[in-house]
């Protein structure tokens, strides 16, 4: 019997600012699940941080405790392609040629675009505007099947698709059209300061956030500090954002459903509630620290993992790039 060909999934990650429990819930997590269905690629996008200004020493060492991160929850060298970006040559050189193949309205209309600008009015660079092509590179260049993404990525995503579309109505079936992969649970974290707001590695207020690298009193003390409302009972509504949030964590990593926590709450004040959120996640994190920390230490077990995983997508890219060379007459 012919073996079913797995999907391929290709994700990636900014190593600026760390990781937040947001980053684990909503994307990290669901990568260790995929490597068991799928062809997993994952990667360090380095070349993406360059967008805003940045002290080099800095980000060169946070793109190796990104790698490490992305190890101690649950990446697996064995079953998937663990990688820098910036390390396979391809992202850039597809990118340019995307770029000719993108027009300048769909960029403009790109509203992380508008954002990030207002946000660095300083430095509204060309990188900055473009930088949507570099990831639909990042996608095409390995024929993805599958992208785990949240909802502000969906835009991004889109125009991958189009300009995939696009070139294959052109030269014929040469990109394979990606389609999004949104996972069902805990999919978008907010801040536990502004539950209106996507809990954001960027935010300069600490207590708004949970960092992977937090210690367990720094994560109660944010959970007991967390924006809820003048209520007292632990329950789903509309009008309760601030403890949906904390039912969503609590429900994403105990595995309980919306009913099963406000039983268990019932009668109860948020207090109680909040610690439980904190000493959960507490609990989440702890091993995974640990293993970040052993790997961060193993310098020559990191940077093993890191070569082999550049070669093996080096070598899936350059496939599609000497494909893509061929079709416009580069080659």
């Amino acid at each position: 019997m012919e073996e079913t060909k797995r999907p391929r999934v290709l994700s990636g990650i900014q190593p600026t600012g760390g990781f937040t429990l947001g980053n684990y819930i909503g994307a990290i997590r669901n990568w260790d699940k995929l490597q068991d269905d799928c062809e997993c690629l994952y990667c360090v996008v380095d070349l993406h941080s360059i967008t805003i200004r940045h002290e080099p020493a800095a980000l060169r060492r946070q793109i190796r405790e990104a790698a490490a991160m992305l190890l101690a929850c649950g990446v697996d060298p064995g079953r998937a392609v663990l990688f820098i970006q910036g390390d396979v040559s391809a992202h850039a050189e597809l990118s340019w040629i995307l770029s000719c193949y993108t027009q300048f309205g769909e960029l403009s209309r790109m509203t992380q675009f508008k954002d990030k600008s207002q946000k660095h009015p300083e430095n509204v660079n060309a990188g900055l505007f473009t930088y949507p092509v570099l990831m639909a590179a990042d996608i095409l260049l390995y024929q993805a099947d599958l992208v785990p993404i949240g909802a502000d990525q969906k835009q991004h995503l889109e125009l991958a698709r189009n300009i995939a579309e696009r070139f294959n109505g052109i030269y014929g079936e040469v990109f394979t059209v990606p389609e999004g992969y949104f996972p069902k649970v805990g999919g978008r974290v907010m801040s536990l300061q502004d539950p209106a707001s996507k809990m954001s590695k960027s935010d300069e207020n600490e207590n708004a956030k949970i960092m992977l690298t937090d210690g367990p009193d720094a994560i109660i003390r944010k959970f007991k500090r967390a924006v809820t409302d003048s209520e007292s009972t632990v329950c789903a509504a509309e009008n309760k954002p601030g403890i949906v949030n904390l039912m969503t964590i609590y429900s994403a990593l105990s595995g309980r459903s919306f009913e099963e926590i406000e039983r268990e709450f019932e009668g109860r004040g948020y207090g109680d509630f909040k610690l439980a959120v904190g000493e959960c996640v507490a609990s989440e994190l702890a091993p995974i620290q640990g293993e970040y920390a052993r790997i961060l230490a193993d310098k020559s077990y990191l940077d093993g993992v890191l070569a082999e995983g550049a070669s093996r997508a080096s070598a899936l890219a350059q496939r599609t790039l000497a494909k893509v060379s061929r079709k416009i007459g580069l080659k």
